[in-house]
This record gives C-alpha cells, sequence and structure tokens, in this order.
C-alpha cells in the first residue's frame, strides 16, 4: 500500500489497469474477503472520541467511515446480483453524504456495521470466487456515467474503496499517535 501526503487519498485515486486476467480479479476478491479484519483492526481500541474525530478537515469521522463502507459495500454487492441476473441494468444510484446523515448513522453503535461487513464480504467472496471469468464481464450502467461497469472493474473498484477508508482511519490513528 502506497500512502500519500493527500489526506483524501491515502492510497492514491482509483484507477482501472484494465486487467482481466484471473490473476487480477483473485487479487480483488482477496482484498474483498480480507477487508472486515483489516477494517477491524484500524478501528480497534478506539475511544467515542477518537471514532468522532474526522480523519481529514471537512471529511467523515471513522465511526461515520465505518457506516459509509456498510452502505456503499451493500449497495455494490446488490448492484452485482442484479448485473449478473438482467441484462446491463441500470443501478439506482444513492446520496453517500446524505445518507451519512441518517440517524441510524450517529445512534448505532460501529459494531452493527462490522457485523454487518463481516458477513457481507463473506458472501461477496464467495458470489465472486464462484464465478465463471466470463460473468465478470456482465455489466450494469450507472446513470451518472453512462458508461457499463463490468463487473472485473467493479470488484477492483471495491477492493480499493475497502482500502482507501482503511487508510483513513489508519493514517488518522498514525497523525494522532494512537495505538
Amino acid at each position: 500500500m502506497t500512502i500519500t501526503m493527500d489526506d483524501r487519498y491515502p492510497i492514491g485515486r482509483f484507477v482501472y489497469d484494465g486487467d482481466s486476467s484471473r490473476g487480477a480479479i483473485n487479487r480483488s476478491i482477496a482484498d474483498i474477503e480480507s477487508l472486515p479484519v483489516l477494517f477491524r483492526a484500524a478501528v480497534d481500541g478506539l475511544n467515542d472520541e477518537q471514532l468522532d474525530t474526522p480523519y481529514r478537515d471537512g471529511g467523515w469521522s471513522s465511526h461515520e467511515l465505518v457506516h459509509h463502507v456498510a452502505d456503499s459495500h451493500m449497495n455494490a454487492y446488490v448492484r452485482c446480483k442484479l448485473a449478473l441476473t438482467m441484462n446491463a441494468p441500470t443501478i439506482i444510484p444513492y446520496d453517500e453524504a446524505e445518507w451519512a446523515k441518517l440517524p441510524d448513522v450517529k445512534s448505532v453503535p460501529i459494531g452493527v456495521s462490522l457485523n454487518l461487513i463481516d458477513a457481507l464480504h463473506a458472501r461477496w467472496a464467495a458470489l465472486f470466487r464462484a464465478m465463471p471469468d466470463t460473468e465478470f464481464e456482465r455489466t450494469y450502467i450507472h446513470p451518472e456515467q453512462q458508461n457499463p461497469a463490468p463487473l472485473r472493474a467493479v470488484a477492483a473498484l471495491y477492493a480499493w474503496h475497502g482500502r482507501h477508508h482503511t487508510a483513513h482511519i489508519s493514517t488518522l490513528r498514525g497523525r494522532k499517535g494512537w495505538t
């Protein structure tokens, strides 16, 4: 993992290299599968005050990030299943900033979303592992981009997304000296 000086993108922005090999797909699946353990380690031992500290000015707190990852990855998992059962469906976008303001984000302990991430990632990794290579070419359409999103690129994106937000928390801990 490369750490950059940009607090918004501590591992850099997502760039999909177009690699559709099974090796690249398996690396994405491994990242998706390992996220729950790494994410739990990133927040382990943080108290409420630390969890409520934004990772940067104007950024989300670790508490909000945990709930965001659960929400985001839940949506992505459903989008993958839609792509596998429909012909290039147009998915429904959601406003992640508005979702972060909903009362469940503030009132629900992060353990609930960590458990959800555990279960969700076990299902998601099992789904991806069982898929033949050809199924990773199936797509969905995001109405804001209008470009077909092949599942191989979606797997890479969400592998990055998990590492991205884990790094937000880990780099915050490092800057603050929280062990």
